[in-house]
This record gives structure tokens, sequence and C-alpha cells, in this order.
């Protein structure tokens, strides 16, 4: 797979996931830096770490990322509801929120990855 006949179909992906204009347009920026870069060689390396992950064998092999989404996302909702720690910051709320979205991200963007990989290798 070349990252140049890749690009586009990812930009339509960006564009669809990010409604913003300008925010996706930053992406797609970015997604071409890193194609210049050689950095998504890497990214796509990473990714297959996570694909070997799920298709493994054992089921914590298989399970422990969505069990540590899972995890941080009950941390959140037991936040919201007053079920934590009473010294527990707003910052340390933040962090835990930032990682859920970054997980959430990367899952949608990993599933349209997948999908634009298999459309670009027929």
């Amino acid at each position: 797979m070349t990252w140049a006949a890749a690009i586009p179909v990812i930009g339509k992906i960006i564009e669809k996931v990010i409604p913003d204009p300008d925010k996706a347009a930053r992406a797609k920026n970015e997604l071409v830096d890193l194609a210049v870069n050689g950095e998504l060689d890497e990214l796509a390396q990473r990714a297959g770490v996570i694909k070997a992950e799920a298709q493994g064998d054992s089921w914590l092999q298989r399970s422990w990322r969505p069990i540590v989404m899972l995890v941080f996302t009950g941390l959140i909702v037991a936040r919201w509801l007053g079920w934590s720690a009473p010294d527990l910051s707003e910052a340390v709320e933040l962090k835990l929120f930032s990682i859920v979205q970054l997980g959430i991200g990367g899952y949608i963007a990993s599933r349209g990855i997948e999908k634009v990989a298999d459309k670009i290798r027929r």
C-alpha cells in the first residue's frame, strides 16, 4: 500500500469524523506531514501490533485494551455520580476523559483505515 494513494481516501474519512472544517484541514495537513516524514509507516507497524493482539489466542491478550478503556470510562462515570475519592482533582478527571477520547478516536480511525486498506488492496 502506498500512502500517496491512501491519503485522499483517509482525508475523506477525516472530513466525516471531524465536522469542523478548520480542524479537519489541520488533521489532513498533519497526515501529509506524517507521510512525508515516514512516520505513517511506524504508525502502520504499531497498528499491526494491535491487530496481532486482537487476533491472539489468549482472551486477555485480545481484550486488555478494551478493558482498560472501560475502566477509564467507569472512573469518569463514577466521578460524575459522586462515587469517587473526594480528593480526586478536576485535572485528573480531565486527563481520564482525554484518555477515553483518544481511545475512542483511535478506534474509530483504525476501523476507517481498515476499510480503506481493504479497498486499496483490491
